[in-house]
């Protein structure tokens, strides 16, 4: 008994935790839900997501160069047997001698660039010990308890400079990428609801259809036997009840595919059961050109980018002046250093040591190299600057074409949804009168398709209105129900 008792239990058990799974494999997704686990789960979310923290991770690159930064050198151990060429000062003679040193350095430095001017500022202390170990065994000692360098170009190209001005548009410009990616994983994923609903919506229609055809043909043979249908009507429904059978075939290979790579992108597994449901309405909305425009110079990745394409081009041509004609940098340093045999005494009573030197490079004959590629680079900042008007008004055309577009899809939805009513009482009253004899089957057959024809076109004037919808919301970054601009938690994103 307690035997029997237990594998009741056992079994019960199982077939619970086998209904719970069953429940939980199923999802009930409407649009809106089905973006929003979309931008969640979705592969095409995450590569965003890194591909937004590489650029993160290059900001915060740039932005180390301006901190001063703190190192140790070390040169530990360096032994050298060898022998060494030694000129004679009197007579000349080179003759070659034995070294046998050892050599150990070590210094720690705080370094500084000067975005400004494109130095640098160095302050280091470091220490030498020279063991010799022939002709007779000694240690020297050289400290330099302190150190201050400070090397400063001349008429040279300052990197640090531009990207100090390319660098934060470059961060910034990741940011709204980050956002008009995620928008562009929005009207993928909307693509595919419609045309998972749509599939659905066909197969249901073409199992209904065959039901009513199925149904009607029976009527139709019974009233052909009393002579009251034609044998040509009667196979126009034979061929219909076929033609059904063979849609219904066709719409479930669709439906399982349309499913499936809706799942995929959506991150899902094969044993996900997806139910999703048909928008219901349509948010009434007038946009005004003028305002599309503004927003998405305004908020998008576009402005930014022809910005950044002008600056580099700037850059180019900036560098090209600095690499022609004199050059010269200038080096300073002050400093303490001791030499001495005892490493008690090598910070003691320093002396203090002064290096100024100033080197310059200046082309006499370059054949025009350097004023060339000074041209060059004027040339091409010309070309970016046309390309950008061009794009600049290419984008605006576009953005009125798309508003245009999304205007009047909102009417273009109100006609299809009262077409989709009307078509469907339609084929209700013409079946109604079939099957009391009122109705030939051609006139059947021209409702049906009809409806069919109603149906469809609702879910495909409603696709195309979330997609105009959203494709705008990706070219501007704005919420055009909610009125705000599209943002994301980027602390939240890069703390992850």
């Amino acid at each position: 008994m307690k035997k029997t008792l237990l594998l009741f239990l056992i079994i019960g058990g199982v077939a619970f935790a086998s209904n719970m799974d069953a429940q939980n494999l199923s999802r009930r997704l409407t649009l809106f839900e089905t973006i929003y686990t979309a931008h969640e789960q979705s592969p095409s979310s995450l590569m965003a997501k890194h591909s937004f923290l590489g650029s993160y991770w290059e900001y915060r690159s740039y932005k180390a160069q301006y901190l001063p930064s703190l190192n140790l050198n070390a040169t530990l151990g360096q032994f050298n047997r060898s022998l060494i060429p030694l000129q004679n000062s009197e007579t000349g003679n080179i003759n070659y001698v034995q070294n046998n040193n050892m050599y150990n350095n070590i210094s720690l430095s705080v370094d500084q660039n000067i975005a400004l001017t494109g130095g640098k500022l160095s302050v280091y202390t470091q220490l030498y010990r020279l063991d010799q170990y022939s002709p007779h065994r000694s240690i020297t000692y050289n400290s330099q308890p302190i150190n201050i360098t400070y090397i400063q170009p001349l008429r040279a190209y300052n990197s640090l400079k531009w990207q100090k001005k390319n660098s934060p548009k470059e961060y910034e410009k990741a940011k709204r990428v980050y956002l008009e990616t995620m928008e562009g994983i929005t009207v993928t994923v909307t693509s595919l609801f419609f045309s998972t609903i749509l599939a659905q919506q066909q197969l249901d229609m073409a199992n209904k259809n065959y039901q009513n055809a199925e149904a009607l043909y029976k009527i139709a043979k019974e009233r052909y036997e009393i002579g009251n249908v034609t044998q040509s009507e009667l196979l126009q429904l034979e061929l219909r009840l076929l033609n059904e059978g063979l849609a219904i075939n066709e719409y479930q290979l669709q439906v399982d595919k349309n499913k499936l790579q809706l799942k995929t992108y959506l991150g899902y597994n094969d044993a996900v059961e997806l139910e999703l449901v048909l928008p219901d309405s349509i948010p009434t909305i007038m946009m005004d050109v003028a305002e599309v425009v503004d927003l998405s110079y305004a908020n998008s990745s576009f402005g930014l980018t022809q910005e950044l394409s002008i600056l580099y081009a700037e850059q180019a041509v900036a560098q090209a002046k600095a690499n022609r004609g004199l050059s010269a940098t200038l080096n300073a340093q002050f400093g303490l250093t001791q030499q001495i045999e005892s490493f008690r005494y090598a910070y003691k009573n320093p002396m203090d040591q002064e290096i100024i030197s100033l080197g310059l490079s200046f082309p006499i004959l370059d054949w025009g190299l350097g004023k060339g590629r000074v041209k060059t680079a004027k040339s091409r900042e010309n070309v970016v600057r046309t390309q950008a008007e061009l794009d600049n008004a290419e984008r605006r055309q576009d953005l009125m074409i798309k508003v245009v577009q999304f205007n009047n899809q909102t009417r273009q939805c109100q006609i299809p949804s009262k077409a989709d009513r009307i078509a469907e009482q339609r084929y209700e009253a013409v079946r109604e009168r079939f099957v009391n004899g009122t109705a030939t089957v051609t006139d059947l057959n021209t409702a049906q398709s009809e409806k069919d024809e109603a149906a469809q076109r609702y879910i495909n004037e409603l696709s195309k209105y979330w997609n105009y919808y959203y494709t705008l919301r990706q070219l501007t970054l704005y919420d055009f129900i909610s009125r705000t601009n599209i943002s994301a938690e980027f602390d939240k994103i890069i703390g992850d």
